[in-house]
């Protein structure tokens, strides 16, 4: 067992009062937390990447796929965040 584990699992009160369990817990949530960032961000670059591709197409190619220029960001939002609900 290595020095933090040992720590650790020791249950000895950290700063403040804080047990080890409660800090590992604070931890994994920040973690958690990192992640949906994370997540998010790579939403949002993969709703960008698709406007741009859209954006480029005429309007009679986009009214083929049922959007329309005038609303084409909020489409685009609206299809991933549906791809992501999934």
């Amino acid at each position: 067992m290595t020095a933090q584990n040992q720590f650790l699992a020791s249950g000895i009160t950290l700063a403040r009062g804080e047990s080890a369990t409660a800090m590992q817990r604070r931890i994994r949530s920040i973690g958690l937390h990192v992640a949906a960032w994370i997540k998010n961000c790579a939403d949002h670059w993969e709703a960008a990447a698709m406007y741009e591709q859209l954006a480029v197409l005429s309007d009679t190619e986009l009214t083929k796929r049922g959007l329309s220029r005038a609303n084409l960001a909020q489409d685009v939002c609206a299809i991933c965040e549906r791809s992501t609900d999934a």
